[in-house]
């Protein structure tokens, strides 16, 4: 698909869904003959709660069947299977696929147009998620899971020493200096130099817009004045030494929590569980609260799942019935967080009760997070839009980024590379781009 160089998104688009289509084998082809063995949908993921939730499907249905394969995640390697598997025409039906990558892989063909099988569920889901599955008109894969931002923070530390919860950006910088004059080894959280979706979920919640599309031309804006005050803002907390720099959860960060020594976490609803099943000594301790803002309460999104059926699925009408249940029965999202560790937010919002009486909160001294998330997911800034090119995207974020706390480069300065970078990069792929 990529060799072809189709010029523009429109003629690539159509593309794929002719690729889709030729694939597909007319929906039904694929089915067993009636009387046969369960028709059989093999599922590649790797979320926490998934084998649990498979299992609950596959106990409660006959005519269908799941064979799911426990995957790398996807920048772990998870992505790059997939799309191999797709070159080599062996993928699987039904593929985890996060948010911002469902653009690159449309864009490369991998994906099916799934625009008329999920008609019927499109009102159950917001605008500021739905839009994030659907490029060129058309729909290309069901949303699992919202992560609407979140501060997630020792209650007990900040009460002690009378520092207050911040609720503006300007608060939480002084709330930041509190803490390091409290205690001169602590910080109030950590910026994650390797992971740069939260650098987009700052951007993002400040009312950035990196990508638009119209007229078959890409426009790119990594670089636009909301991002810039973002990036200004967490470059001045790491020059001035009021945050640690370090990997996203990684064992440095984990011990930094468990010693005392980071004091909060700025990010999605879904590390509350990460943060339960690593710090059992500290329950009762920790709480939740929205994240600061600029001074209006709104929300970017750090991740989130989708389900997305490839292109060549034999097997893809039973594919988005599967997706449909995993993402939307109540037995799914029971199965899902029956294990206590995973605190995932329903994307479909009537389902957040049953989310919200299966996540054990006792570590959070049984406050109602999920009432928090809910809040926070009320306020995600609709419009956002993911590009073609987000693996490379992030891998120039990296790139850099892990230069910025030794003086080599700015925050701002790592937009303005990147941005250029991206430009460049669409440009290669055969793609117009809009100055």
């Amino acid at each position: 698909m990529r060799g072809k160089r189709v010029a523009g998104v429109a003629s690539l688009l159509a593309t794929a869904v002719l690729l889709a289509a030729c694939g597909d084998g007319g929906g039904d082809a694929g089915k067993e003959a009636a009387g046969s063995a369960p028709e059989q949908v093999v599922f590649w993921g790797w979320a926490k709660g998934t084998k649990e939730v498979v299992d609950a499907f596959n106990a409660a249905h006959t005519d269908i069947k799941i064979k799911f394969e426990e995957i790398p995640s996807g920048n772990a390697g998870g992505y790059a299977k997939f799309a191999n598997a797709v070159k080599a025409g062996n993928a699987p039906d039904l593929m985890s696929v996060e948010y911002p990558q469902v653009p690159d892989f449309v864009s490369q063909g991998a994906l099916r147009d799934i625009t008329a099988e999920t008609a019927d569920i499109k009102a159950k889901y917001p605008a500021s998620v739905i839009t994030l599955v659907e490029l060129g008109g058309k729909t290309w894969s069901i949303p699992l899971d919202a992560a609407p931002q979140v501060f997630i923070y020792r209650k007990d530390l900040f009460e002690k020493n009378k520092i207050e919860v911040p609720k503006t950006w300007d608060d939480f910088r002084s709330a930041a200096e509190k803490v390091k004059k409290a205690d001169a080894k602590a910080r109030i959280g950590s910026f994650h130099p390797d992971d740069p979706n939260l650098l987009a979920t700052y951007a993002w919640q400040a009312g950035g817009q990196w990508f638009s599309s119209a007229g078959g031309s890409w426009k790119v804006s990594i670089d636009d004045p909301a991002t810039q005050k973002v990036a200004a803002y967490w470059n001045d907390l790491i020059k001035d030494d009021l945050v640690k720099v370090q990997p996203t959860f990684s064992q440095e960060w984990i011990a930094s929590l468990a010693e005392d020594q980071v004091w909060g976490y700025l990010g999605a609803n879904w590390a509350a569980g990460m943060i339960k099943s690593n710090n059992a000594p500290q329950s009762g301790k920790w709480t939740v609260a929205p994240a600061p803002n600029w001074g209006t309460p709104a929300s970017g999104m750090f991740g989130g799942t989708t389900y997305a059926v490839s292109k060549d699925s034999k097997h893809a009408e039973a594919a988005v019935e599967v997706a449909k249940w995993l993402t939307g029965a109540p037995e799914a999202w029971t199965a899902r967080l029956g294990s206590g560790t995973s605190s995932s937010f329903p994307a479909i919002a009537d389902l957040v009760p049953v989310a919200a009486k299966t996540f054990d909160t006792g570590f959070y001294g049984g406050q109602d997070i999920y009432q928090v998330f809910s809040e926070a997911y009320q306020t995600i800034k609709p419009g956002w839009t993911w590009g073609p090119s987000m693996v490379q995207v992030l891998t120039s974020f990296k790139d850099r980024l892990g230069q910025v706390s030794s003086g080599a480069t700015t925050v701002p300065d790592v937009l303005t590379a990147v941005q250029a970078d991206t430009v460049e990069e669409i440009k290669g792929r055969g793609l117009a781009v809009t100055p």
